[in-house]
């Protein structure tokens, strides 16, 4: 088995750095589109057979070290007994909205696993032709929260916003419940063959300075905690960059850098017994393969001499990228020594 990113998480010595991409699996391969024509996102996600297919393209096509489970963050609402609906216009809906305390007493934690056994089939299908590294995830429980409450909302976070505001502690017990949630959902995926898992907070980004310490971190730490009882944990947000202190504090296996300050200076900072993941700009892979090549080989070699580096992008793969792109920055990271 290629053990790159285990090792690389351990910040041990490594001959290279691992390389593998958030939404490495998604509209930017031919491959997938063809299976769009055919099947609804809904299907994708929910059909076992299919999402592990899926799952297994960028091993295939890209040679990367790592699968991650092809899923998303908000199937966590089914396992509370909630509807999610996937449109191809406006993004997931999430039925009904959660908005009051009423509500929030209502949510059940209880029937999480039975509810998304699906997910873990696809995991133990993935496991099984697969000789790298297999990641699961799930969302944050301030980003996932985002979604219970405004999914269907014609402004964003309308009312997550006022929420907070007006009545910060049952808030806070639906985030309470969102965690308990997840890390049963993480440990079960873990069960299922997840190697490693990452969390996705990605709109903790919109949160002040003190809203991120009440409403995100206390959570983030929870789910730290129990996880890494018994798996390898990454966590990941927008600005995570900017708040890598606090992040580091949490003491995760691994952070998940945006692109706001280099690598290099990112890992003076931060502990070395913390991997780093990241962090190139996705829109740089929109450019000429010229330009491509001369700024990816600067941001390899700023990784030269150091441990506990994992090449990826600094948020996921963006749908108008050329594959071609892509498979450069893989073969690039590939060829790179450390």
């Amino acid at each position: 088995m290629n053990d790159l990113l285990l090792r690389a998480l351990r910040c041990e010595k490594v001959e290279r750095a691992p390389i593998w991409l958030m939404r490495q699996a998604g509209r930017y391969m031919p491959q997938y589109q063809l299976l769009r024509k055919k099947y609804s996102l809904w299907q994708l996600f929910h059909i076992p057979e299919l999402a592990a297919e899926v799952s297994y393209l960028p091993i295939d096509l890209l040679d990367v070290d790592a699968a991650i489970v092809f899923s998303d963050i908000l199937v966590l609402a089914e396992g509370l007994g909630l509807k999610l609906e996937f449109s191809d216009k406006g993004g997931p809906r999430i039925y009904p909205p959660i908005r009051t305390k009423q509500q929030v007493k209502q949510l059940s934690t209880q029937a999480v696993e039975e509810k998304l056994t699906f997910v873990f089939k696809i995991l133990q299908i993935v496991k099984k032709q697969i000789q790298v590294p297999l990641i699961g995830f799930c969302g944050g429980p301030f980003t996932v929260a985002t979604y219970l409450i405004d999914s269907t909302s014609k402004e964003p976070f309308l009312y997550t916003k006022q929420w907070m505001e007006k009545d910060p502690q049952s808030f806070m017990e639906l985030l309470a419940i969102l965690t308990k949630a997840s890390i049963t959902y993480l440990k079960a995926q873990v069960q299922a063959g997840a190697d490693v898992v990452q969390v996705f907070d990605s709109w903790a980004s919109i949160l002040s300075e003190e809203e991120f310490q009440q409403f995100c971190l206390p959570f983030l730490h929870q789910i730290v905690k129990e996880l890494q009882l018994v798996v390898p944990v990454i966590l990941f947000c927008r600005d995570s960059s900017i708040r890598y202190a606090q992040l580091a504090d949490l003491m995760p296996t691994a952070i998940s850098l945006d692109w706001h300050l280099p690598m290099k200076v990112l890992r003076e900072k931060i502990s070395s017994s913390i991997a780093l993941q990241g962090n190139l700009r996705p829109e740089l892979l929109k450019k000429p393969s010229s330009e491509i090549e001369k700024e990816v080989s600067s941001f390899l070699n700023s990784m030269k001499g150091g441990r506990g580096f994992i090449a990826n992008l600094g948020h996921g793969v963006l749908p108008d990228i050329p594959f071609e792109s892509v498979k450069l920055f893989v073969d690039m990271a590939k060829s790179a020594t450390i």
